[in-house]
């Protein structure tokens, strides 16, 4: 097995095909090892095996042809950034055109009377019938040398082809007979699995579509198991840990949710039940509670609190930005202060003499909870007693960072808080290692915010419905178009949006701006001036998707809604609705696509953060939806936690089965598993 383990890992750069040169376009793909390479899967296949006769072709067909260039290129520059090369390829029965855009070395590249196989789709232009940027060989001596049948196209960055990738896959290719099979002979036979071998040989070169099939499944089923396997261990490995302080004096919360200016709903009742009982016990409680936007979180959280404090011991809770920090810090101080209860802001902002100073406080037991940023997972920073760590919007950490927090304790329990509402199986292979409670009830009279998206010609009737509510008294936010990976240029899209509205439509009013670049201390003047309506209008980038309760707040304008994912549009709807009066959202967006409209209609017709996540997780995928990612979670290589829902059930109910029988793996059939199983998670928490 070493020896093969061996062979796996050596390094790419010497296998021919590669060299230097090609091993740093590899690693752009996180490729550099044998391994990697024969894990680097295809995401489609091409079907090349039907080739037709050009008379045959029709508009929409994906197909093979064989010709001859008839004449030179025609080359055409049409202006910068757009030249376009054209050939004519005929055969026995007719000509077609090969059209590459945007691709000046297809100048001259074929020669007339060359003899090409191209693959690709046909559709109808003024030119006949037309090609355009096939993929191309030319056939030597009538040889045909590219790939025909079934063939892969891989994910791939610039300066690297699918046919180089192809040439190393085969290079490699032989490796996978010297492979041993690390899953279990019964685990294969049960789940009509096929070999890792054949598995491995055929997801890269099959030669029918059954064997696609059959690869892909033992492909997918293995890496959902070994997930499953690694997110259980950890459940397992925080059980069996020491003992947790239990808290199990529960008296005042009684007093306390009485001295509650409203009364907890069902949901929010049955949900703190969970956790009072788990705080009662010596094992660490590890419990996510995910509820939409308003359902009531944060007044479970704070009731947690409380009792941790009643009981003699600290409490942590970290959020993922300094304004959501400090939301919860004087929400705290307004409910738990007059009750006696030292409160502590921990942030990244604050001098270096206020850190420390807080630091020693905490330390010496003299702050009883401290709300924070990651400053709080810092080395500086030691607890007294620390029996209760909450993460707030858990998507925005990883698991690491939660474990890095709950390490300054002796084991406390943790509480987890997401408003992304997540379908409950995706949730479970998330959130593998905690158990799950869903506040799934708003509470009473909470008016349903309206709904519409508009086009971008229709913007100033956008701002006309936004004076109406302005006249009453009313605030609107103004969400600026999302811009991928760069807050800088958002931070400028932000400004200019604010300047023209401020000089146009909305010049009566005191428009502000807040976006990610802003110092901390700007940001915190931006929001209170917000909240005491000193500010009218606030334009804004997604750092307003969490940490803002402004309930006279009524209007959430979201630009170029298009570019947002369902579950993020939610969010932001969700900062509107939060007073007694009725408030709306309007969604304005310029793209006319199919998708773009259904996913605007979902908008319109659906507030139940649930339904909304469901289908943004069915239209975008898990990868965008919700990035894997920030958990600390590997990346799935194959696996899609949408499609292979019903795989994940097998996989869940065969993991449950072989736990059972094995708890720690240590059977004679099972130390190939557990070996790859700690190989592959290798410095993942608790493996």
């Amino acid at each position: 097995m070493n020896k093969i383990m061996e062979m796996l890992k050596k390094d790419i750069q010497y296998i021919k095909g590669v060299g230097p040169k090609r091993l740093s376009l590899l690693k752009r793909l996180k490729i550099s090892n044998i391994e990697d390479m024969l894990y680097h899967f295809p995401r489609d296949y091409e079907n090349r095996s039907i080739s037709k006769k050009i008379i045959e072709v029709q508009p929409g067909d994906q197909t093979t042809i064989y010709g001859i260039v008839v004449g030179t290129c025609q080359s055409i520059y049409v202006r910068k950034g757009l030249n376009i090369n054209r050939y004519l390829l005929k055969d026995a029965t007719g000509s077609i055109t090969i059209t590459f855009f945007n691709q000046p070395y297809m100048k001259n590249k074929f020669k007339p009377n060359d003899h090409l196989m191209l693959y690709g789709k046909v559709k109808k232009s003024f030119q006949g019938l037309e090609m355009i940027n096939p993929i191309y060989e030319i056939m030597e001596a009538n040889k045909v040398t590219m790939q025909e049948g079934i063939v892969p196209v891989y994910p791939t960055t610039e300066g690297l082809t699918q046919r180089q990738i192809i040439d190393i896959q085969k290079n490699i290719i032989e490796v996978v007979e010297e492979i041993v099979d690390y899953l279990p002979e019964d685990i294969v036979k049960k789940n009509k699995l096929c070999s890792l071998q054949f598995a491995l040989k055929y997801i890269h070169f099959p030669t029918s579509l059954q064997q696609i099939k059959v690869a892909k499944y033992r492909l997918v089923f293995e890496e959902l198991l070994l997930l499953q396997l690694a997110l259980i261990k950890i459940k397992k490995k925080t059980i069996k840990q020491q003992k947790s302080i239990p808290l199990r004096n529960n008296e005042g919360i009684d007093v306390f949710l009485k001295r509650l200016p409203f009364a907890l709903t069902m949901a929010q009742k049955a949900v703190l039940k969970e956790i009072l009982e788990d705080l009662g016990k010596e094992v660490p409680m590890n419990r996510l509670v995910q509820g939409d936007v308003g359902s009531g979180k944060t007044i479970v959280a704070i009731i947690a609190l409380y009792k941790a404090v009643i009981n003699g011991c600290q409490g942590a809770l970290m959020a993922p930005t300094e304004i959501l920090a400090e939301q919860h810090y004087h929400s705290l101080k307004q409910l738990l202060e007059p009750l006696g209860i030292r409160i502590g802001l921990l942030i990244g902002s604050l001098t270096k003499a206020k850190k420390q100073q807080l630091s020693q406080e905490i330390q010496e037991g003299k702050i009883d909870i401290i709300i924070g940023t990651h400053a709080l997972i810092q080395q500086t920073v030691n607890f007294y007693r620390l029996a209760l760590v909450i993460t707030d919007e858990q998507h925005r950490f990883g698991v690491r960072q939660r474990a890095i927090l709950a390490e300054k304790g002796d084991n406390p329990h943790i509480l987890v808080m997401t408003a992304t509402p997540i379908p409950r199986t995706l949730a479970l292979i998330l959130y593998g290692d905690l158990d799950i409670s869903i506040i799934d009830e708003l509470p009473p009279g909470r008016k349903e915010i309206k709904t519409r998206s508009l086009t971008s010609e229709e913007k100033e009737r956008v701002y006309h419905i936004a004076k109406k509510e302005l006249r009453l008294g009313r605030q609107a936010y103004v969400v600026c178009p999302l811009v991928e990976e760069s807050e800088a240029i958002e931070a400028k899209a932000a400004t200019e949006i604010k300047e023209e509205l401020a000089a146009t439509y909305f010049s009566d009013y005191e428009v502000g701006l807040l976006h990610g670049k802003m110092h901390p201390k700007e940001k915190e003047t931006v929001m209170k001036l917000f909240l005491e309506n000193k500010i009218h209008i606030l334009v804004s980038t997604t750092v307003i998707e969490v940490g803002v309760n402004v309930p006279n707040a009524t209007m959430m304008i979201i630009e170029n809604a298009e570019r947002f994912g369902l579950a993020q549009l939610h969010q932001l709807r969700g900062r509107v609705g939060r007073g007694d009066f009725q408030s709306y959202c309007l969604l304005i967006h310029n793209n006319k696509s199919k998708i773009a409209k259904e996913r605007m209609k979902i908008m319109e017709e659906t507030t139940d953060g649930f339904i909304i996540s469901e289908k943004d997780l069915e239209i975008r995928g898990p990868g965008e939806f919700f990035g894997i990612r920030q958990h600390g979670l590997p990346d799935l290589r194959i696996a899609n936690l949408f499609k292979h829902m019903k795989v994940l059930k097998k996989v869940q109910s065969q993991v449950e089965e072989l736990l059972k029988e094995d708890p720690y793996l240590t059977l004679e059939k099972h130390p190939l598993l557990k070996e790859k199983l700690e190989e592959k998670f290798k410095g993942f928490e608790g493996t």
